[in-house]
């Protein structure tokens, strides 16, 4: 009896490689569009987040002032000296964003500093907001033109430059995305 010697030789076929690639790209084509509509669900979540910390400034502003902000002035007093947000008239955008992120009196007057040079309180209420979050629909943070109608029922109109829309007599924060 002879004994051949066979070389054996370890790898994969052909075929093995075509299978194991065809499994992969059949996973791969599950997977990703699970992470897309992931990416969707956060975007929505933090959208809810953001929206309901706004409207949450709002309410409590509104409990301290009895008042929405925007609705008064937020002109700097002369206790301020020179670093509050200036000549922000009533029902403007700038009122409502130095009401909300800055300190403020019981007349809605908004100033960086909350005491006076003798260490009194001058500005007891407030920042309600460290900033305007953002709207992650479209990316801004800014605030269009308050409203002053009232309605409760306030739509958004898209815009991609305007983050969230007020209303400064009904408290009512939407955030400025397409439905």
């Amino acid at each position: 009896m002879s004994n051949t010697n066979r070389s054996h030789h370890s790898g994969f076929t052909l075929v093995e490689l075509l299978i194991v690639v065809i499994i992969l790209a059949i996973l791969a084509a599950i997977v990703v569009p699970q992470f897309s509509a992931s990416t969707d669900d956060a975007k929505a979540a933090a959208l809810e987040s953001n929206t309901n910390a706004f409207r949450q400034a709002f309410n409590v502003y509104y409990q301290q002032h009895g008042e929405y902000p925007g609705a008064n002035l937020a002109n700097s007093p002369a206790a301020c000296e020179g670093t509050a947000v200036t000549g922000a008239a009533a029902e403007s955008a700038a009122a409502v964003v130095a009401q909300l992120t800055l300190y403020t009196n019981a007349d809605g007057e908004a100033c960086q500093r909350r005491e006076d040079s003798g260490g009194n309180v001058v500005f007891p209420y407030g920042p309600y907001l460290r900033e305007i979050p953002e709207n992650p629909s479209n990316g801004q943070d800014t605030i269009g033109t308050p409203l002053t109608t009232g309605d409760l029922v306030l739509s958004a109109d898209a815009s991609s430059t305007v983050g969230w829309k007020v209303d400064v007599k009904s408290g009512v924060v939407v955030a400025n995305t397409a439905p």
